[in-house]
């Protein structure tokens, strides 16, 4: 039977089997076969996977094979994401714009398209929504304004994430649970019985977990994080993952041209006369600050 890996906790797959029969549909209890281990292979949330049933009546069951991944996400560790769902909050808590940048350098290192939402938007002014979407407009990201206590642009939310796989990452307090609750429609894991299997004492440990919501939808909540090292990554690499920089590479009066020291540069330029964000570009001098500083080993 296939399914696919909603969690992985202490040994232990959760395997969402969406089958036609009723019977045979829900969330099934697997072990990984010893062949992955002696492989080397770590069966991921988001994996599609075959596996053996043991038990249909207690849902229980070998994972025997998993099936090729579209993509595999270093962080989070997880496998055949469509796209990534970043929640910070508007206000109150203020947004984080450096970690938020951070988040977005990675997603696109790892080919991932992004959409960024600032939630509690009935907290502030229209003015302050403005200055939110100048900063993020040319970022190569799709941007959506929400208030997940007024429901409000919930509907636009649902299209982007619909039939897609999505991982929602986001800072605490921003209102990520009460967003993605207000996406399942109530219907946050499917089956009484999940929560028995997978929220048991010994399973309390926050771990990327995937929530079938049908119309093969998925959304994987992600642990909140808090601080995001940029790593594994030249600092000569990094400009090209700041989509900003694009219209204006090749005509720097010096080639290559690292857009943070060098006269005459058209990146700094636009900086100036404010076709490109401060924010964005402040961002991304601290980030190349951090890798030219790293020691290497």
């Amino acid at each position: 039977m296939r399914g696919k890996i909603i969690k992985g906790i202490g040994g232990f797959y959760y395997v969402y089997a969406d089958s036609d029969s009723k019977q045979e549909q829900g969330i099934y209890e697997c072990r990984a076969k010893g062949i992955f281990r002696k492989e080397k292979i770590k069966p991921l949330v988001g994996d599609d996977v075959e596996m053996e049933v043991i038990s249909a009546e207690e849902k229980t069951g070998n994972v025997s094979e998993i099936l090729p991944r579209k993509n595999q996400l270093i962080r989070p560790a997880v496998a055949n994401v469509d796209q990534a769902l970043v929640i910070f909050a508007s206000v109150k808590p203020m947004p984080n714009f450096n970690l938020l940048d951070r988040f977005l350098l990675m997603m696109r290192r790892q080919g991932v398209p992004t959409v960024i939402c600032f939630n509690k938007k009935d907290l502030v002014s229209e003015e302050e929504l403005e200055a939110l979407r100048k900063i993020y407009e040319k970022s190569g990201s799709r941007l959506i304004f929400t208030s997940a206590l007024e429901g409000e642009n919930l509907e636009l939310l649902k299209a982007e994430i619909r039939g897609r796989t999505t991982t929602v990452a986001g800072p605490s307090g921003v209102g990520k649970s009460s967003l993605i609750n207000a996406l399942a429609g109530g219907r946050l894991m499917e089956t009484g019985a999940v929560s028995e299997k997978i929220d048991r004492g010994k399973h309390t440990t926050r771990h990327s977990q995937l929530f079938p919501l049908g119309e093969r939808t998925y959304i994987m909540d992600t642990p909140g994080f808090s601080s995001l090292y940029v790593e594994d990554i030249r600092k000569e690499e990094l400009k090209d993952y700041i989509p900003e920089f694009y219209p204006y590479e090749g005509s720097c009066r010096f080639l290559p041209c690292t857009h943070t020291h060098e006269p005459d540069c058209r990146v700094k330029e636009a900086v100036q006369t404010g076709e490109i964000s401060s924010v964005r570009y402040e961002n991304y001098l601290q980030m190349y600050e951090e890798l030219k500083n790293k020691r290497r080993y």
